[in-house]
């Protein structure tokens, strides 16, 4: 049995572990209820460190492999334990607190492997063909923490899981058009090669740390796609209640205000890296406060448009 004092200890550091690291998108902040904080502190610290362990910098892609492997047994392993060994390390404390909560809960081991998929996937794969290609990525790798923070909030909800499907993989795209220089850096491009070719753009280009009008065409349709995403999962914000209602909105908000800023520079990362900073904080609220709810025409009218694709 866990003494209570450990499993503080634990969500502590996981806490911690998630104000240190967010850039745009609040994780575990004050907006959220205060008995959502911690389990969503966990489920960020673990998805966190699996991520670190993909990125790690001059480690080969097998030892890489064979970290998030490992991490991958400890989670098959708290996820059956009810009581979880002695915590000596960051780590262990980490899967103290994520088993806790996975039990409290009722989550699915499943969301946390689709989650760890996505991190190996990292390791191997560099290029994307087509945008079915990416959205299976962001399925696996963005999706699974809207889901869980549902579960976590109570809710339990089909249109709900769909409408959060839609604005974390927005999210996730959005970072990879934010992080365009960054991921060409480590060699990976999140953009499809077939909406790049098709622009007529080339990867000499950004060799040649060069945003060309061929490369801006490409950007500004995966970033139109992106908006249309947004668009569509837009009921999530306000299918919810209370305080995680202003999370979701505000979250939501700064994804697009970040694609507002990319459009304003033209995409070119290169020269300026747009972020969300303290000047953005009273737009977003005042938005916030203008929100008007989606409706279902809304939805239904975009869904037409966008098809199968999204």
């Amino acid at each position: 049995m866990v003494s209570a004092v450990l499993l503080a200890r634990a969500y502590d550091h996981c806490q911690r572990t998630a104000r240190q690291h967010y850039e745009n998108f609040p994780v575990a902040s004050r907006l959220l209820p205060a008995r959502v904080r911690p389990a969503v502190a966990a489920i960020y610290a673990f998805a966190r460190s699996a991520d670190d362990f993909a990125d790690e910098p001059g480690v080969p892609g097998p030892d890489r492999l064979r970290h998030l492997d490992e991490w991958l047994a400890r989670l098959r392993h708290v996820a059956g334990a009810p009581s979880p060994g002695p915590a000596a390390s960051g780590a262990d404390l980490v899967f103290l607190a994520l088993g806790d909560t996975m039990r409290r809960h009722g989550l699915p081991l499943s969301l946390f492997e689709d989650l760890l998929s996505a991190f190996r996937q990292d390791v191997t794969t560099k290029r994307y063909g087509t945008w079915d290609d990416l959205l299976d990525y962001c399925r696996r790798s963005a999706n699974p923490i809207g889901r869980l923070v549902l579960r976590v909030a109570g809710y339990r909800d089909a249109h709900l899981d769909g409408a959060s499907d839609a604005v974390c993989t927005a999210l996730q795209l959005t970072n990879f058009w934010q992080d365009l220089e960054r991921d060409w850096a480590i060699g990976r491009l999140y953009v499809p090669a077939d909406h790049y070719r098709a622009a007529g753009a080339r990867e000499a280009d950004l060799h040649a740390r060069t945003i060309t009008p061929a490369w801006r065409t490409a950007l500004s349709s995966v970033s139109a796609r992106t908006r249309e995403l947004f668009t569509v999962g837009r009921p999530v914000c306000d299918g919810v209640h209370g305080r995680l209602r202003w999370e979701l909105r505000l979250t939501w908000l700064g994804g697009v205000r970040v694609l507002d800023k990319l459009d304003a520079v033209q995409f070119d990362v290169f020269r300026h890296r747009p972020v969300l900073g303290v000047q953005d904080a009273a737009p977003l609220l005042l938005a916030a406060l203008r929100w008007r709810r989606a409706t279902a025409a809304d939805t239904l009218q975009l869904r037409r448009v966008a098809g199968p694709r999204l």
